[in-house]
């Protein structure tokens, strides 16, 4: 099923549209949006596989909707277990496998995934509309803009603090397009399938000093470091965390000491003063933390 379109609470909208012989009464409002090109769903399978799933895995599916992508899992491995909460669809899914050779490599739980204890499984498909997790990698599907934001570059329009997090943690690919019309019923947003592979090991960075460092420098991210980091708020965490840090070191803070005039020596004498944070890349976020947690500044 595609990712969910609208925000919670919207009306429902539903569309209905032949499967099978029989009409479904698809609720778009919650995000039903089955995939129905068969070329497109042999071509994910085929990355899923370069992704490492094996004849030997049991596949735990969440959301399979009308089946398209199960059954051509169940072709690939040893079982898949399909978690749905519509028993509609759990009807439909039955009658694509009845009386086949599949029938026995499928297992329906019917309820909420979250409300579900978890059987023994190899790799994880989820309704994003898809996710096949791996230990070595992901490849998922979203909407077409925030998988733009997921591989985005320094000085692209769309590079923000997702980015640069996602990058710092992982290595991301833009795989394909999938325009709406490969839905039914068509969704109002293009989609795209990336694929996400943890790196391994993770980058030896505390992660709460990381994202408290690109949490100030792009919530304007336009602006220079000089000026994102004259917020009152800012100042003011940091203060507090500067004099927590000299408490535990046994440092000594003068009477005269301001921590707008420390934060703003430490961004010039790292260079970083006049960047923004529209165009800097993970090596320059990582010097710019080297450079305040020397001075003792930290952001958690």
């Amino acid at each position: 099923m595609h990712p969910r379109l609208e925000a919670p609470g919207t009306a429902r909208r539903t569309e209905r549209v032949p499967t099978s012989g029989w009409a479904y009464l698809f609720n778009t409002g919650a995000g039903q949006h089955i995939l129905k090109n068969p070329l497109l769903v042999n071509s994910i399978i085929d990355k899923c596989e370069r992704a490492a799933l094996r004849r030997t895995d049991v596949i735990l599916e969440v959301g399979p909707g009308t089946g398209n992508l199960t059954v051509k899992m169940l072709e690939k491995v040893k079982k898949v277990i399909a978690c749905e909460i519509d028993p509609r669809l759990v009807g439909e899914l039955q009658k694509r496998v009845q009386g086949t050779c599949l029938a026995n490599k499928l297992e329906i739980k019917v309820g909420d995934i979250l409300k579900t204890d978890l059987p023994f499984f190899d790799a994880c498909v989820a309704n994003l509309p898809y996710q096949v997790c791996t230990k070595q990698c992901a490849i998922l599907m979203f909407q077409r803009e925030f998988a733009l934001r997921l591989v985005a570059k320094p000085g692209s329009k769309l590079y923000c603090r997702l980015s640069i997090n996602t990058q710092l943690l992982a290595r991301v690919d833009h795989l394909m397009k999938v325009g709406k019309n490969n839905f039914r019923p068509p969704p109002k947003v293009e989609s795209s399938v990336v694929r996400i592979e943890p790196k391994n090991p993770p980058p030896p960075i505390n992660f709460q000093e990381w994202d408290g460092l690109v949490r100030i420098a792009f919530v304007r991210k336009n602006k220079t470091l000089s000026a994102a980091f004259k917020s009152s708020a800012v100042e003011q965490l940091l203060d507090h965390n500067y004099r927590i840090h000299c408490s535990l070191h046994n440092t000594e803070i003068p009477d005269n000491f301001k921590i707008a005039e420390k934060i703003q020596t430490v961004l010039k004498d790292t260079g970083y003063s006049e960047k923004r944070a529209r165009s800097m890349d993970i090596d320059d976020f990582i010097r710019l933390l080297h450079g305040f947690n020397s001075e003792g500044i930290h952001f958690s």
